[in-house]
């Protein structure tokens, strides 16, 4: 009996050792939820409050770093200064963003002028485009320029889908006070801008959107190097910057600025 027990153990003993060795197998799926990206630079991020409006930046670009504590705008929502400051958006202060570092200039939510404790008002020449702002076609606008007797829609953004249907409005320009600057093709059935650079001093355009109706008056007509980007930058001024390419020559632009009246 005792030799028939020793006779199993040992045949249970060498079935477990000539058993294939088994792993344990497990997964591990990746979290689906929306506050979760690739680490790229320009990885949109996802808020959880709803989602952003059709013009809001929400790339890392545009990431805030919070206020220090004991300033101005510590307890107030979307403050701080740009993470990126040569990569922001527009080079444009943000929406409650901190001006002036210690001088605690704050931008107010929703609005485009800087105020600080001591009460001075900043302007800085610049107007959101907001879902709000846009007309139940999709189009932001009206520009007319009646030298030219140029009638046209004005629509988010420069791209070549854009500009099939009117005028493209920069993206990172303003839609109203200070600096909007526009684009349209110079040639082919689009040719909106066609003939912007015969334009003259004084000539009028009138720009109509959610926000009123703003006459500007041509102040100059000139021809620039297609990397010149300068007519892009943020005025206070209330002005109008209008781009076309200038035929034959693909490293120029022609570049009307025009200043409202």
């Amino acid at each position: 009996m005792k030799n028939m027990m020793s006779l199993c153990l040992s045949l249970c003993l060498t079935a477990a050792l000539a058993a294939p060795a088994c792993a344990l197998e497990y997964t591990i799926d990746a979290p689906d939820g929306p506050e979760f990206g690739t680490p790229t630079s320009m990885e949109v991020v996802h808020t959880a409050d709803g989602g952003a409006m059709k013009n809001e930046d929400v790339s890392k670009n545009a990431a805030l770093i919070p206020p220090g504590f004991g300033t101005p705008s510590m307890d107030a929502m979307n403050t701080g200064t740009y993470l990126t400051p040569n990569l922001a958006p527009g080079g444009i202060p943000a929406t409650g963003a901190v001006i002036g570092g210690n001088s605690a200039a704050v931008m107010e939510p929703g609005s485009a002028v800087v105020t600080s404790p001591s009460s001075t008002v900043i302007s800085t020449g610049y107007t959101e485009v907001t879902s709000d702002l846009y007309y139940s076609a999709g189009y932001l606008g009206t520009l007319k320029i009646p030298t030219l007797d140029l009638s046209v829609k004005v629509y988010q953004g420069t791209d070549s889908k854009t500009l099939a249907k009117g005028v493209g409005h920069f993206e990172e320009t303003s839609i109203w006070n200070g600096n909007v600057a526009l684009a349209a093709h110079n040639r082919g059935v689009n040719n909106y801008f066609g003939q912007i650079h015969t334009l003259e001093i004084g000539d009028k355009i009138t720009l109509t959107t959610k926000l009123g109706t703003r006459t500007y008056k041509v102040t100059n007509v000139s021809k620039v190097s297609e990397t010149d980007r300068s007519g892009l930058a943020v005025s206070s001024e209330n002005m109008l910057t209008l781009y076309t390419c200038v035929r034959n020559q693909r490293d120029a632009r022609w570049c009307v600025t025009a200043v409202g009246v």
